[in-house]
């Protein structure tokens, strides 16, 4: 893809042009045929990531509501991984699972035999590394496969832009899109945004996310041992690298940032933030080599003033808080009471957080209690009716703001949001074109250290390789 010819300069240009998808999407109704499964038809799935994640996804797919659906094929670079995937799966879910050995692909080029495996207006489902949503994304769009995709989309300006050309060709081919930010899912989350939007806290002035707890996930690695090869290495330990999810602050705050955006319904202008390395050492003693830091605690402003703070820590031994907030000219509101959207949420008089305040508090149908299972029968039922329904644009926005805030925590440098879509650093140029033979995007110095962020000495991108 050319960049430089279709670059969008500005943040009005992405908004404009992002609008533009769903009018794309309708227009294309009269040319293009729909693609989907209409009623009670069966709904063929592929998995292509086979960890944690893309298991409970296949798991919320084949729970899904509105008619039958079938996992007829998985793909993974890790064996391990797809089996114990696979063996869940055939556990929790029976018959609906049907992938025989010849339908289980190891392999960078495994997301393309999976795919093979289904018919216009089934789903692939993508929770690799962030880093293949775009390869992805574009073969399913040359299949004509709904998606569901993994958060976050994408860590850089190039790959950013990218998405948002597939998202409109995804529309214009009325394929659905769903996009694994559950919040937007959570019926407590969406009356909140209504009332919110209906003027019940005034105008929102302040949002306040907070994930701050010990370390989890890939975020800290050691030194690579040496096998298997230092690519296979990095993907396993995903989150400790830029390339491959965004890093830390991407993949675990990226929730908060999304929720607190919508409650407002609007998108940051710019950012700036601070963060550091605190404690890079293991338990045992050994260096940690990976490129996060330990705190980050990003000021986020809107176009009207309002501002947004995020602030996350992976630290042991100190005060834990995973909760969101708003507020408002006349009062307050508790988004997410705990985790990423857990309910109740409430709304408040005033700004104390008491309950003779409390003017409102979320109910919720046992039914719908679960957001990854809501948003999986939101698609279906897009899938199975035809409904318009493409996430893509917004995961792909969720996914820039995010970026603007790690950016400027490890830089040290304040940052917009044309700057970032504009970027040119790409992370992992080439990706599409990965075998399990090709080095790393990000190769280790002699010491077994990766290049790191340097705020105010490298200032025009995260790190200098």
């Amino acid at each position: 893809m050319n960049e430089s010819s279709s670059s969008l300069s500005t943040r009005r240009d992405f908004i404009k042009t992002t609008g533009r998808i769903a009018a794309a999407s309708a227009l294309a109704g009269v040319a293009i045929p729909s693609v989907h499964a209409a009623g009670s038809e069966l709904i063929q799935v592929a998995l292509i990531g086979c960890g944690g994640r893309g298991t409970g996804a296949a798991d919320d797919a084949l729970a899904s509501h509105g008619g039958p659906t079938k996992l007829v094929a998985m793909a993974d670079v890790f064996h391990d991984k797809l089996n114990t995937s696979f063996e869940s799966l055939k556990r929790n879910c029976g018959d609906k699972v049907d992938v025989p050995e010849d339908r289980k692909f190891i392999g960078f080029d495994g997301y393309k035999k999976a795919m093979d495996c289904l018919k216009p207006g089934d789903v692939a489902i993508f929770t690799t590394p962030l880093a293949f949503r775009w390869v992805n994304f574009e073969y399913a769009i040359q299949k004509g496969l709904n998606v569901f995709m993994e958060k976050p989309l994408t860590a850089d300006g190039p790959t950013t832009r990218r998405m948002l050309k597939l998202a409109e060709q995804a529309s214009a081919k009325k394929l659905k899109v769903g996009v694994g930010l559950m919040s937007r899912h959570a019926r407590p989350l969406q009356e909140l945004q209504k009332r919110i939007q209906d003027g019940e806290i005034g105008d929102v002035i302040l949002l306040r996310g907070y994930r701050m707890g010990g370390p989890i996930g890939s975020a800290f690695s050691t030194k690579w041992p040496g096998e298997p090869s230092e690519l296979l290495w990095q993907i396993r330990h995903f989150h400790s690298f830029l390339w491959a999810s965004g890093g830390c602050f991407n993949d675990f705050y990226i929730h908060h940032i999304d929720h607190l955006c919508w409650m407002k319904n609007a998108w940051p202008i710019k950012a700036q933030a601070l963060g550091g390395r605190h404690y890079k050492v293991s338990p045992e003693g050994e260096p940690y080599v990976d490129q996060n830091f330990d705190s980050y605690s990003v000021e986020y402003t809107f176009e009207d003033g309002a501002k947004m703070i995020m602030d996350g820590r992976c630290v042991n031994g100190c005060n834990s808080i995973y909760s969101s907030y708003a507020h408002g000219s006349n009062g307050m509101a508790v988004v997410s009471h705990s985790n990423d959207c857990d309910p109740p949420s409430r709304i408040f008089k005033g700004q104390n957080l008491q309950r003779s305040n409390m003017l409102w508090e979320s109910k919720n149908n046992p039914q719908e209690r679960n957001p990854y299972r809501n948003e999986w029968n939101d698609l279906m039922d897009a899938i199975r009716n035809d409904k318009p329904y493409n996430e893509t644009e917004r995961g792909v926005k969720a996914s820039l703001v995010s970026n603007m805030g790690r950016f400027a925590a490890h830089t040290g440098q304040e940052i917009t949001f044309d700057e970032m879509l504009n970027h040119e650093h790409e992370y992992a140029p080439g990706v599409d074109k990965f075998t399990m033979d090709s080095p790393a995007p990000l190769r280790a110095g002699k010491d077994g250290k990766y290049p790191i962020p340097q705020p105010g000495i490298v200032k025009d991108r995260e790190y200098r390789a």
